[in-house]
């Protein structure tokens, strides 16, 4: 899979590109992440990207010019989705990273600066994605966060893909506690049933933590997951 960043600040992304999972997964080619600097599109001798908002208001507002024709240079896939980063958008989920990893094969992010971007950007992208109810300097951590969970669902990242399936949100329920040894630690012991070698109690007890865990820190999880089930049984 391809991506392009289209960012003013193309030094953020230096150290994740190249570190963890990540960076094994594309010096192996298996994505590819390419940063588009909008400021190299400029035509004035100051390079300027942003300018005062029509009709008053506080802060700068990204100029149109730059992004669209950042966006204009880069090379076209036959599935490609462009992706402004904005507060305004759909909050990423791991449905959305799933549906992005299976539906395409180019993911265009546009990273927006001050007080956002001129609003005509909006014809340029297919789709506006946020990190979550609150507002950050920019658009590169969510960017950082949209590539991380999408790289890590392509094939051949993570090395064993059922690890993919037994995690919170791929099937509507936080995850269960996991341990480690030691099998005591400072007077924490491992629950008994992880020790037992009884497969068939270590997956009940797992689905029934599961239920417990989603229901006390994310009510409105295990409320969607009752109702696609049809009010679905809990134990």
């Amino acid at each position: 899979m391809r991506f392009d960043i289209v960012t003013l600040f193309p030094d953020c992304f230096t150290s994740i590109l190249t570190s963890g999972l990540l960076g094994k997964a594309l010096a192996k080619q298996i994505a590819e992440v390419h940063l588009v600097n909008p400021r190299d599109f400029t035509t004035d001798k100051h390079r300027k990207v942003d300018d005062e908002p029509y009709g008053g208001g506080v802060g700068m507002l990204m100029k149109p010019e730059p992004i669209f024709t950042a966006v204009e240079s880069l090379p076209i896939l036959p599935r490609r989705e462009i992706i402004l980063m904005s507060p305004q958008g759909e909050t990423i989920n791991q449905p959305l990273l799933r549906e992005l990893t299976a539906n395409y094969d180019q993911l265009v992010l546009i990273c927006g600066h001050y007080e956002g971007v001129d609003d005509r950007v909006l014809n340029l992208v297919t789709r506006e994605v946020s990190l979550g109810d609150f507002i950050l300097t920019g658009g590169e951590i969510p960017a950082m966060a949209l590539l991380n969970g999408v790289v890590r669902l392509l094939p051949g990242t993570v090395g064993k893909v059922e690890s993919l399936k037994a995690e919170s949100f791929e099937e509507g329920l936080l995850d269960f506690p996991q341990y480690t040894r030691p099998a005591n630690f400072r007077g924490w012991k491992v629950p008994d049933v992880l020790l037992s070698g009884n497969h068939a109690a270590i997956a009940k007890w797992r689905f029934q933590q599961q239920i417990e865990r989603t229901a006390s820190r994310r009510p409105d999880l295990l409320e969607k997951w009752q109702q696609e089930r049809g009010g679905g049984e809990l134990g």
